[in-house]
């Protein structure tokens, strides 16, 4: 079960990579050059709020599951 653990946070820190990809360059930065005021609002809010956010915490999450902090320790 340690094992699996552990290569699942191979697989989080890889849709962190996703994430970040998918983020700023589908929602993030086509929304500066629509030229609208709303999508810049909402490209500002995805690209520096929300990506972070995102990469930040499935980023550690799947470190800490890899580094076996999750691990089952035997007493």
């Amino acid at each position: 079960m340690n094992q699996i653990k552990r290569i699942l946070g191979l697989v989080w820190i890889a849709l962190a990579v996703a994430a970040a990809y998918f983020c700023i360059f589908t929602f993030g930065l086509p929304k500066f050059v629509s030229g609208k005021q709303e999508d810049l609002v909402f490209g500002i809010i995805i690209l520096f709020v929300l990506t972070p956010l995102i990469v930040l915490g499935l980023g550690t999450f799947g470190y800490y599951a890899l580094m076996g902090d999750y691990d089952e320790k035997k007493n």
